[in-house]
């Protein structure tokens, strides 16, 4: 069993990846800063480093540098997000195996840790990590078996697939259960969010690089499409993707075949496409659309539409219940039910993120509950970006200017996600900002549902 030391300050964030790597047979070890991870290190040898860049007392480069220094036989992995991928690309050149952006790709985080096994120790065979299983609960409203009836259908073809619907309606996992249904069940399914790539580094993400086709590309690196060759690509918000970006997307799919960035030669594919967007992509849709037309007929093969959870009232009950249960595992906690008051509540609720909210509230919701069921008590300061507000109003108005605009902007973002269905995309052009900046602030302020 390879063992891998996760060094990462934010303890939810290591927690998940702990036990994500824990599933796929990897044994793991978790400190919140270099200079812990250094004092791990002389105690016990690792295969492989997983460390953030951005860190208090010794961060992810000073971590590289030292590792170096010491001679010490393990791979090291740098976690980074978009913001930070020029030190990223610093790294490599200091000896950093691989760096990989948040949010995290599961699939090719398993990519490369096996890559850096396979690195240290080629002559040892390492499977090629497959999607693990995933949980679904279908709705009972008629708008939801219509669409487990189109999954049904299209999962057996090869035909590319849209998905439409608000931000946090399910589209990834409407996804997720076109591929299990597949002939391509037992190979990878790769997802990408191409709201949070950089608009210089979509490219190679999606189709790869050749050493030296950039600064900082010291090493070659397959792209998503490689990654998912045989199996599912999940290019989620693909509206965002650059018109050049599109460009290449299109001849992909026209011949089956990606060249990397700064490369001269073709590599055959074999992917299944689905797509996914919280606005319209029709070329008639708007004027200002910049979505190629022969891209949007090319990936608009079949069509799948997930209505709000406003729309589809019976299925909210379904979803608390089922994330009820999945808090209660998760927090080790107790809760039998919901109060017919705390129903209502759910009931008469508009839900702009939609399950994604819902799933949020029911947890935060359990873990402040402290009766047999779930009463209202603690809805009212989690059941809308209002509450927000009203939390500022509760304290006494800060002293100093700098904490005054950091409410200020938080309270902005917020409202403003909820005005637009927490739909980012338009969210950064009403705020004008860019994406990426938007998502760093989402985070920061963590205002995600």
């Amino acid at each position: 069993m390879a063992s891998i030391l996760i060094v990462e300050d934010d303890a939810s964030f290591a927690a998940m990846l702990k036990g994500f790597l824990a599933k796929n047979k990897f044994e793991c070890d978790h400190v919140s800063n270099g200079i812990m991870a250094l004092r791990k290190l002389n105690e016990k040898s690792f295969d492989i480093i997983l460390s953030d860049l951005k860190m208090p007392d010794l961060d992810g480069l000073d971590l590289l540098k030292e590792i170096k220094k010491k001679s010490h036989e393990c791979a090291v992995i740098i976690m980074t997000n978009y913001a930070h991928i020029k030190s990223a690309v610093k790294a490599i050149k200091l000896g950093a195996f691989e760096y990989i952006a948040k949010p995290i790709n599961p699939d090719e985080l398993l990519s490369i840790t096996y890559k850096a096994l396979n690195a240290k120790s080629p002559k040892e065979e390492r499977p090629i990590p497959i999607t693990p299983n995933f949980e679904f609960v279908h709705g009972q409203s008629p708008d939801f078996q219509r669409i487990i009836q189109h999954v049904g259908l299209v999962a057996e073809t090869d035909m590319s697939v849209l998905i439409l619907g608000e931000s946090g309606t399910g589209k990834e996992y409407i996804a997720r259960l076109i591929h299990q249904k597949s002939k391509r069940k037992d190979k990878p399914f790769v997802s990408i969010d191409c709201g949070a790539l950089s608009e210089n580094l979509a490219a190679s993400e999606l189709f790869g690089h050749v050493k030296g086709a950039f600064t900082g590309a010291i090493n070659d690196k397959d792209g998503q499409f490689q990654l998912a060759n045989g199996g599912t690509l999940f290019l989620d918000e693909i509206g965002n993707l650059s018109y050049e970006v599109q460009v290449k997307l299109l001849r992909i799919l026209q011949e089956r075949k990606v060249r990397k960035v700064g490369g001269t030669k073709d590599f055959d594919v074999d992917v299944r496409l689905i797509t996914a967007t919280n606005e319209s992509l029709s070329p008639t849709a708007s004027s200002d659309n910049n979505f190629r037309e022969d891209l949007f007929h090319r990936i608009n093969e079949f069509q799948i539409n997930i209505p709000a959870l406003r729309q589809r009232k019976q299925d909210i009950e379904i979803y608390a219940q089922y994330f009820l249960g999945k808090a209660n595992q998760e927090l080790n906690r107790s809760v039998k039910g919901f109060s017919n008051e705390a129903m209502e509540v759910f009931l008469n609720y508009d839900w702009p993120g939609n399950i994604r909210e819902l799933k949020n509230m029911v947890r935060r919701s359990v873990l402040l509950e402290t009766e047999e069921y779930l009463g209202i008590d603690n809805l009212s300061e989690l059941t809308s970006v209002e509450s927000l507000a009203m939390t500022n109003k509760e304290h006494s108005q800060p002293k100093d200017l700098k904490t005054l605009a950091i409410q200020n902007e938080k309270a902005l973002i917020a409202q403003t996600l909820k005005d637009v269905k927490f739909n980012k995309s338009k969210a950064a052009r009403i705020l004008k900002i860019d994406r990426s900046t938007l998502y760093n602030k989402i985070r920061k302020y963590e205002l995600e549902v």
